[in-house]
């Protein structure tokens, strides 16, 4: 790159992120002196209603495709969200010969392997740095600073809206559809929560992510996806008393057995010890967890969303693409996408993990041994089986196994949902 002359960009969306990438881009004063050489030549929007941001009229657009598609922009910014024309637009703009910096986590994790096959094809990069976490710099981190590591778990909490809601109901006992209504009012959670609440977004999140960390392509709809909307207030008190906490965890790992080639990737809410790092990660912000070796556990943690923190993550892989051209670069590896092969992930009921069971059974003698029995038929070592209490002529209780294959826990909890004395089982949760 010539440094007397601009590097000119093109973005496509000025929504929430797109704004945020505009004013850093317009206002560098303190910032990195090569931001000053980055020229805003064309901006795509989908209407022409008023915006909360000063360009030029004759930068604005409503034909996205001719954006991508300019000789004269080097760099296209995609913030518009959602699969189309997203997906279209970033293979034009890459067929362009276009570097591409976008924010689109859906996208990435469902078509990264043919996006990242035609930007390797036409030797432009494809930077994802806002895709995940926000503001938090973890996709460079793992490209570069933490490659040199055996990297064999990454883990952590990265949607904002279901920790804010089982942050509310854990401080508060409250359950979680008014808290839901509340981060609706808030503005923390969409009119439709499905992605969040279901861990759809943290579940193509950690599909980035594994992919990163372990160096293959990740099918996406193979990760075991289970949401926040069947934790109780109930579960947040008892779990407390045993010393935990409830987060929505996206977890990727290798497996405990030698099994080359797989990986353990998944999505769900989980019992966090109070003691470890990601158990005091609150509110709307987000932490992920990396384990590797020779390094041991780094975790980076921060604000997971919002203008001000996915606008800088866009503009740092600006500022990435920037100065490798203005050294003359081609295409350097640490920045570019390279892996090529696919990783297996292990399916569910292989994974071995601890699990916690609340159920609901007839105050009757010998109730507790009966499940013991069934659970031990099944290889399931039980940690603790404790009774909460008594309500309406029924027992509650609470059981927390060691670590247990997940299939033959759900063989043995099959055949306890035939017992005639368990009336419920209204919770079944993870354990870290």
């Amino acid at each position: 790159m010539d440094l007397t002359a601009a590097l000119k960009v093109g973005i496509l969306g000025l929504g929430t992120v797109g704004t945020g990438v505009a004013k850093i881009l317009l206002d560098t004063e303190g910032r990195h002196p090569l931001l000053k050489e980055i020229e805003i030549v064309q901006v795509g929007v989908r209407s022409q209603k008023p915006r909360n941001i000063s360009l030029p009229t004759h930068l604005y657009t409503t034909d996205l495709p001719s954006i991508v598609t300019n000789p004269d922009i080097d760099i296209i910014i995609e913030v518009i969200g959602g699969l189309e024309p997203a997906r279209t637009l970033i293979l034009q703009a890459i067929d362009s010969g276009k570097h591409v910096i976008t924010a689109n986590k859906a996208v990435i994790s469902r078509y990264g392997e043919e996006i990242y096959e035609a930007a390797n094809a036409k030797g432009v990069y494809v930077m994802t740095e806002a895709a995940v976490g926000g503001g938090i710099p973890i996709i460079t981190p793992l490209k570069q600073a933490l490659s040199v590591n055996r990297i064999q778990a990454v883990m952590g909490i990265i949607n904002g809206t279901t920790n804010y809601i089982l942050t509310r109901m854990q401080t508060e006992g409250g359950d979680f559809e008014p808290i839901l209504a509340d981060a609706q009012a808030l503005g923390y959670a969409e009119a439709d929560p499905t992605a969040d609440v279901d861990g759809l977004d943290a579940a193509d999140k950690i599909a980035i992510l594994a992919a990163l960390a372990f160096g293959g392509r990740i099918d996406r709809e193979k990760i075991y996806c289970e949401g926040i909307r069947n934790v109780s207030a109930a579960d947040i008190t008892y779990a407390e008393n045993l010393g935990f906490v409830i987060k929505l965890l996206a977890i990727a790992k290798l497996p405990n057995e030698d099994n080359a080639g797989r990986i353990q990737a998944r999505v769900h809410p989980t019992l966090v010890p109070i003691d470890h790092p990601l158990a005091n990660v609150n509110g709307v912000n987000n932490a992920v967890l990396v384990e590797g070796d020779p390094i041991g556990q780094v975790m980076f943690y921060g604000p997971g969303a919002g203008e001000g923190p996915t606008a800088s993550a866009v503009v740092s892989d600006l500022l990435s693409i920037a100065a490798t051209l203005a050294n003359g670069q081609t295409l350097n590896p640490l920045l570019a996408c390279s892996h090529s092969h696919r990783l297996d992930i292990v399916p569910n009921n292989e994974v071995v993990t601890r699990l916690y069971v609340r159920l609901l059974v007839k105050d009757t003698p010998g109730v507790i041994g009966k499940l013991g029995t069934c659970f031990g038929n099944h290889s399931v070592s039980l940690e603790s089986i404790v009774q909460i209490g008594i309500q309406n002529g029924l027992v509650e209780l609470v059981v927390v196994t060691h670590e247990v294959q997940e299939g033959a826990f759900q063989k043995a909890l099959a055949e306890i949902r035939q017992f005639p004395e368990v009336q419920d089982i209204p919770s079944l949760l993870h354990v870290l």
